[in-house]
């Protein structure tokens, strides 16, 4: 722990402040990780929402990414470190409401909406301030460095929830005060954020969208990609909460599993991009897929319940590490650029068109699930892969054109 601390200080400039800075991400990350934990749970156990109820809370939830771009904006004014203030509280805000509210279905939704605003403002301030505080040429180290503290403390709250229900039982008495100790989290957050020293600018290209003809795949590729992604991050975990009865402890034990594998599994997927190329890990991954969905949404025809859930939570797992896969667009969209700043403003856009599509999957998809089943659901899903992959199997690169 020691030298990764000493890293950390090798890779920032110290007049910045970067130390009260990490510190926020850490603690927002634990908060996240305790709020992660339970929330699906929470929905299901005590607001009784059903799988379409679970479908337009993701909808608001998935709103403030879509209206980023705007909100960013309005407070294109303030400076980095402002903005990122201005979003823990929203996120204090938000799991506050969660805390004290009534658990009925509008204003634990309301709640969801207020905590995910916060979220994204924070998200997109969090690699600003990074890169700003960042020594010359160890702009890609900080990041990593960063997105690790963040991995870690979110592995933390997982722990906790897991070590409060075995101890404890699986109570619904204990949701509230869960939220509550992730908002009083959130404010230690913010009182770390406020001793940050730096006086940076947000990036300018965040602030507008930048919309290009020789993107246009991409922007295709990320509608895709957002469609699928939100099938399993919405519905995934509901269905084993809804329909397999697991508890708060299993999932945030699925949750933790899948995040160390992540971890360890994200170098490998960036080792075998830059081996094979973007465009083949953009074909393969969902193709994967097609695997993944077909257990997920017929395991329990296949299997006996107990084993199919088994099943289900293994697929869960591989969906979390295919995902990485990601990154290929990313790099694609690098092979197309003429500068830097070209890059950051179309990942910036895409971010924006794949929320466009998640918000109207996270609604339409509780529907379907509700009246076609959830082997439907995951059947879309596979078919969204097999889209994806015959789309990205068009994309020109440098190597197909003899460059």
């Amino acid at each position: 722990m020691t030298s990764q601390i000493q890293k950390i200080k090798d890779t920032f400039r110290p007049e910045t402040g970067f130390k009260a800075f990490f510190i926020s991400i850490l603690t927002f990350a634990l908060a996240y990780g305790l709020y992660k934990g339970i929330i699906d749970n929470y929905l299901a156990e005590v607001a009784g929402m059903s799988e379409f109820d679970k479908g337009v809370s993701e909808f608001f939830r998935e709103i403030p990414g879509l209206l980023l771009i705007f909100v960013l904006a309005m407070l294109y004014e303030l400076s980095a470190e402002r903005i990122y203030q201005v979003g823990a509280l929203f996120m204090l805000a938000g799991m506050t409401m969660q805390a004290l509210i009534p658990s009925t279905k509008v204003l634990v939704i309301m709640a969801i909406f207020v905590y995910s605003l916060g979220e994204h403002i924070q998200l997109g301030m969090r690699n600003t301030l990074t890169l700003q505080y960042a020594k010359e040429g160890k702009s890609g180290v900080a990041l990593g460095q960063q997105n690790a503290v963040y991995q870690i403390g979110t592995l933390a709250g997982y722990f906790v929830v897991i070590a409060l229900f075995s101890i404890l039982g699986n109570r619904q008495t204990l949701f509230k005060p869960v939220f509550m100790m992730s908002a009083a989290i959130i404010f230690l957050g913010f009182m770390s954020s406020l001793r940050i020293k730096g006086n940076s600018k947000p990036d300018p290209s965040k602030r507008r969208f930048f919309f290009h003809k020789k993107y246009t795949k991409y922007y295709m590729l990320e509608l895709f990609y957002g469609a699928r992604k939100q099938i399993f991050f919405t519905f995934g975990p509901y269905v084993l909460v809804l329909f397999y009865g697991a508890t708060a402890m299993n999932i945030s034990v699925l949750f933790a599993i899948s995040s160390i594998c992540s971890y360890f599994a994200s170098p490998l997927v960036g080792r075998i991009i830059d081996r094979f190329g973007y465009k083949i890990v953009m074909i393969s991954d969902t193709l994967i897929l097609v695997i993944v969905c077909f257990f997920y949404g017929f395991a329990h025809h296949i299997f006996p319940m107990h084993i199919a859930f088994i099943v289900c939570c293994a697929n869960y797992m591989l969906d979390s590490v295919i995902s990485l896969a990601s990154m290929a667009s990313n790099v694609y969209v690098q092979d197309l650029a003429d500068n830097a700043d070209e890059v950051r403003a179309t990942i910036s856009t895409g971010v924006s068109v794949n929320h466009f599509i998640t918000i109207l999957v996270a609604l339409f998809g509780g529907w379907i699930w509700k009246v076609l089943g959830i082997e439907t659901l995951f059947i879309i899903s596979a078919i969204l892969g097999l889209c994806n992959s015959a789309y990205a199997a068009t994309i020109k690169t440098r190597q197909d054109n003899g460059q």
